[in-house]
């Protein structure tokens, strides 16, 4: 028998990148979209085109342009998405958020030490990149989870990469933080599936992938070059390769995957540095 819940996907990252990509597929295969993002006046025409194409597959769109780890406006956030929920219940309909996908990309790119110490990591920079990157996702969960908007059969997807244990210069903030998600991830799962929701949770660790938020890296192009020769595809991941394993992951028979890391690359992490 077929499911006739009505899937939600809740996108945090949407408007760019793999949190865009992942939003178009699934709106593609029948999700309705809530998308959080932050984005300054520049880049809103992009929203608005992301939403059109998301609306053009005849899936609802509800964006929001918001810091994702701010504790108010994620609140605020959910309850617009109640609101629409509760609209389509009186319309008879059955919403539940199915795909919770983390992609935000907001961190601090500055080595531990430098001569001067404005170059460096300090206090304020290591806990706002600790708290978006890895922090946030925890309480979106735990909101999501306590208003009941997860169901049976919901997943959940933590962007990650192989910098969460390898090294790179001006990385290292970002590094941190990529671990303690992966360790987020591994701690939701485990509880989630002994509170009996059915949902999973999962970390995607993605290969190095051509976005914005790679283009702020300062070693950008250095990666992109070693990637070309080490992934034995000859190619560089792309953020639809990401998009296209979430929505393969979030069928009903990928439900007993949980708590782990997948790697979504090529071969490209096997192969070493």
């Amino acid at each position: 028998m077929a499911d006739a819940r009505e899937p939600w996907a809740l996108i945090l990252g949407a408007s760019s990148g793999m949190g865009e990509a992942t939003s178009r597929t699934l709106a593609r295969a029948g999700y309705d979209i809530c998308g959080v993002h932050l984005d300054f006046r520049a880049a809103l025409a992009h929203v608005e085109e992301v939403k059109a194409a998301i609306e053009g597959e005849g899936r609802r769109a509800l964006f929001i342009n918001m810091n994702a780890a701010d504790d108010e406006k994620r609140g605020a956030a959910l309850d617009q998405l109640e609101a629409v929920f509760a609209e389509r219940r009186a319309a008879g309909a059955k919403p539940f958020v199915k795909v919770v996908m983390h992609s935000l990309a907001f961190g601090s790119l500055v080595p531990f030490l430098a001569d001067d110490p404005k170059d460096a990591v300090d206090r304020k920079k290591m806990e706002m990149t600790q708290d978006v990157m890895a922090n946030s996702l925890v309480y979106w969960v735990q909101d999501v989870w306590r208003r009941g908007l997860l169901g049976q059969g919901s997943r959940i997807f933590a962007m990650t990469s192989e910098g969460s244990s390898r090294v790179v210069p001006s990385y290292g903030v970002v590094s941190s933080a990529k671990a303690a998600l992966e360790s987020h991830i591994r701690q939701l799962a485990m509880e989630l599936a002994r509170k009996g929701t059915g949902a999973t949770a999962n970390s995607i660790r993605a290969g190095v992938t051509d976005t914005p938020a790679l283009r702020k890296i300062p070693e950008a192009q250095t990666m992109i070059d070693i990637t070309m020769k080490r992934n034995p595809t000859g190619r560089m991941t792309t953020p639809q390769d990401v998009a296209n394993a979430i929505l393969a992951l979030s069928a009903e028979e990928a439900g007993f995957i949980n708590g782990d890391i997948i790697s979504v690359d090529g071969g490209e992490f096997i192969t070493g540095s």
